[in-house]
């Protein structure tokens, strides 16, 4: 490992995810796996640069140090940040960037072909941002003798049980995401551009704690307002805030990469009654599904105690209802491998993080308190600590 660099785990805690990688490698008979997803090139390798809009991998074959590929610009950060000698850094010119008469995948494989990995069975995460059809078209059409081979996840599911490490990061960002509500639950008044109000979250969100800084999310703050909250995924304008409306707040604590997501909602005025009944139905909905968070039982216990209760009440919700967290890149800081859902069978493992995603949108408005959970052989962790209710300001 270089001298020079300063990694957030040890270099024990690396081998092992190799490790772990290369069984499931095995276990796939993939003989070279292709990495394009940021968090799983740095939860290999420690790789975290703002690189990912252009080409890059990191590459795992059976036996030996990872590789590192990308745009020669990015291999000095590469250099500062992997735990790899810098012989296991390789790079491409700058005249394969954005270029229509040739692409970075032709030097790539010549590398493949160059190491002898001609006929080697190659694994790509073949549904995944990051790895294009071109990408996929001009392997294959130079590495004629490999076999191609889906990998999409699997590193992603190595990840899904967290280290000790990894924890302390995402309860760092706990605190730093209870500092963004507190903030919100501040300055939040009516007459306040939206705009302004998300520079206060994300004041906050970089200036961490006084012991730790925030990093830059994965999504956005997501914060629409009255009717506009009926949809998920709306971030924000210059209108102000409104009294008699209410707002979502969809953000993440980060720290190291690491995420801890904490929706809650506000309510400027006096909160109509269908919104006071339909919070009172999440919340017991969330203490049932809480009781279901253990090690043991699976994703759907969690998912189905929390419909069941729901649905008491006489609300359907249509979405899944949660899902894995921790390191990530943009522009998502789900995982991307299991659901709280109905029908998700996969086994609950103590230190496993979830997204316990409780929101509902509604016809006119929607509503949003979630919860961040490590799960336990008891009752599962959370990991921020906000009041779990509507913020009301008259």
């Amino acid at each position: 490992m270089p001298d020079n660099v300063s990694l957030n785990f040890p270099h024990a805690e690396y081998a092992e995810r190799l490790a772990k990688t290369r069984a499931a490698m095995a276990e796939a008979e993939i003989d070279l796996l292709i990495l394009t997803d940021p968090s799983n090139m740095a939860w290999l390798t420690g790789y975290d640069g703002w690189s990912f809009y252009v080409h890059q991998c990191v590459l795992v074959p059976g036996a030996g140090d990872p590789i590192w590929w990308g745009r020669k610009m990015d291999a000095v950060g590469a250099e500062k940040t992997v735990w790899m000698d810098k012989a296991d850094i390789l790079f491409y010119e700058d005249h394969y960037v954005q270029s229509v008469e040739r692409h970075p995948m032709e030097q790539l494989s010549g590398i493949i072909l160059d190491k002898g990995w001609h006929g080697a069975a190659i694994g790509v995460e073949m549904d995944n941002y990051y790895f294009s059809a071109k990408a996929y078209e001009v392997l294959r059409n130079h590495l004629l003798n490999a076999t191609f081979k889906d990998a999409t996840a699997l590193v992603n599911w190595q990840r899904a049980v967290k280290s000790e490490r990894e924890l302390d990061y995402m309860r760092i960002a706990a605190r730093i995401v209870e500092g963004m509500h507190q903030r919100i639950a501040d300055v939040a008044e009516p007459g306040l551009r939206k705009c302004d109000l998300a520079a206060e979250i994300y004041d906050v969100a970089v200036r961490g704690t006084p012991n730790a800084g925030g990093d830059y999310p994965a999504i956005v703050p997501l914060m629409p307002s009255g009717p506009e909250a009926t949809a998920a995924h709306l971030t924000w304008d210059d209108k102000p805030l409104k009294k008699g409306e209410g707002t979502f707040f969809e953000i993440a604590g980060v720290h190291q990469r690491y995420h801890c997501p904490l929706c809650r909602t506000v309510y400027l005025g006096q909160p109509p009654q269908k919104m006071l009944d339909a919070q009172k139905a999440v919340l017991e909905g969330m203490e049932a599904g809480l009781e279901k968070a253990r090690a043991g039982n699976v994703c759907e216990d969690i998912a189905i105690a929390f419909f069941d209760v729901l649905e008491g009440h006489g609300i359907q919700k249509d979405s899944r209802t949660g899902y894995p967290v921790g390191l990530s890149y943009p522009p998502d800081w789900g995982e991307r491998t299991m659901s709280l859902r109905r029908g998700d069978k996969t086994v609950l493992q103590e230190n496993m993080t979830f997204h316990f995603m409780t929101a509902l949108w509604m016809d006119d408005w929607g509503l949003e308190l979630t919860e961040t959970i490590r799960i336990t052989n008891g009752a599962p962790e959370l990991l921020a600590h906000v009041p779990r209710k509507m913020l009301v300001k008259p």
